[in-house]
């Protein structure tokens, strides 16, 4: 069955990153994208790792992981090789209701991480529900070449209009109408190019 598609909001709630190594190192660097309620605990940890924890704040807790790591948070990212902590740890979340992700296993997986650009406030992901990230990084890498740097200001400006123009459906049919133009005009310079 596929994943279903959806987008978190993650403010005020914590995230904890059990690992330190390479794959611990990318997962923190799409979630710092999003959030910086992350703890991450690990007995060693690399040097990007380190970096983005003296730049972002992240807290780090050099040890192995404790049950009690679990209290208070939302999502669980579990970038360990060790097959049997992923499994203890994802149990102990499907008992307290958290999110968990083992990376590289399906089996204790709630959700897996898309492939995603962001410019701006724009994200776009793209999955192939865990068949072959590969495929989702490409595609990913060819659209990312569509999508104009001047997007985030487009979207401020939608964001200024949608504040200061009362609801109802004029509202609706103006933003609609320059979100249409916006797009038609990027993809007219597109094919004459």
């Amino acid at each position: 069955m596929a994943y279903f598609p959806a987008f978190i909001k993650l403010d005020n709630r914590k995230v904890l990153l059990v690992g330190g190594g390479h794959i611990a190192t990318e997962k923190l660097e799409k979630l710092v994208d999003f959030t910086n309620e992350i703890t991450i605990v690990a007995p060693e940890i690399s040097d990007e790792i380190e970096s983005i924890i003296n730049e972002r704040g992240v807290v780090c807790h050099r040890r192995t992981y404790r049950h009690e790591d679990l209290n208070d948070i939302f999502i669980v990212v579990v970038a360990v090789d060790d097959m049997a902590l992923q499994k203890e740890i994802y149990e102990a979340c499907q008992n307290r209701h958290i999110l968990c992700n083992s990376v590289d296993s399906v089996d204790y997986c709630d959700f897996i991480f898309p492939s995603y650009t962001k410019k701006g406030s724009l994200t776009v992901a793209f999955s192939t529900s865990g068949i072959s990230p590969s495929v989702a990084k490409y595609l990913r890498r060819a659209i990312e070449k569509v999508i104009p740097d001047s997007i985030s200001d487009f979207l401020e400006e939608m964001k200024t209009l949608r504040k200061s123009l009362p609801k109802g459906k004029e509202r609706m049919k103006l933003l609609d109408d320059k979100a249409k133009e916006y797009i038609d005009n990027l993809f007219d310079k597109k094919e004459k190019q």
